[in-house]
């Protein structure tokens, strides 16, 4: 699968407990393979203003909502390519758009000194840059993702992501992954992204493991532990 650069689909979350995990990869196995990227270790830096102005608007739950970030698989060197992204959604939809730039680059561009490419995309980014004014690195994100996609051809994807973590500092994508976390020691969550509706078999499967759908996000999830950290007045890392 070729790395795709244009997404409109949902997104549906649920959290469950590795046990349930392991009874929905078995049901998964007549109908979904992995995918190239197998079992990876994403690292997301979440761009956002001094007053994390983005995350505090996703979470009043407006009818449009946006999030800018730059994501590697594994970690990056100078000049690699990472994913410099636009995650949009309207209503329930969920519309994302990315450009592949070398790290080096990608920080240039997201921080002014160097022009976005001149493409669409990279004039959205380009323009929610401008639009925002000041947005910098504010939140690394790092989990271990194993991904699947239909055999069918179809654009229905299932991901299962573990270890989820968050920092304030060592804000770049060729550092370590480690950080505070955000999920219980046995918790995962596990996201399905179509375009339209869910497999029955699918949804037999969740019904008797009693796995329901959830609101979760990751950056969400760590702003608000930022908060609740603060006002306990308690130093993030020792």
């Amino acid at each position: 699968m070729g790395d795709q650069m244009v997404f409109k689909r949902y997104e549906i979350k649920y959290l469950m407990n590795r046990r349930q995990r392991d009874v929905v990869l078995r049901a998964m196995e007549p109908y979904l393979s992995i995918d190239e990227y197998g079992r990876s270790s994403i690292r997301s830096i979440y761009y956002d203003t001094s007053d994390f102005r983005l995350i505090r608007e996703s979470l009043e739950k407006p009818v449009y909502k946006e999030k800018l970030r730059v994501r590697g698989y594994g970690p990056a060197k100078a000049g690699e390519p990472v994913f410099v992204e636009l995650k949009k959604k309207y209503k329930d939809v969920v519309y994302k758009r990315r450009i592949s730039l070398p790290q080096a680059q990608a920080e240039a561009c997201l921080a002014g000194e160097a022009r976005m490419p001149d493409s669409q995309i990279g004039r959205e980014i380009a323009y929610a840059l401008d639009f925002y004014q000041a947005l910098a690195p504010a939140v690394f994100l790092s989990y271990e993702r194993e991904a699947f996609f239909a055999r069918d051809g179809g654009d229905f994807r299932v991901t299962f992501d573990e270890n989820i973590r968050y920092r304030q500092v060592e804000l770049t994508l060729d550092s370590d992954a480690w950080g505070t976390p955000i999920l219980k020691p046995d918790q995962v969550l596990m996201e399905l992204k179509t375009s339209g509706g869910l497999p029955l078999w699918l949804v037999r499967v969740l019904s008797r493991q009693k796995i329901f759908k959830t609101s979760f996000s990751k950056y969400g999830t760590a702003y608000q532990d930022i908060l609740l950290t603060e006002r306990k007045g308690v130093r993030q890392y020792a």
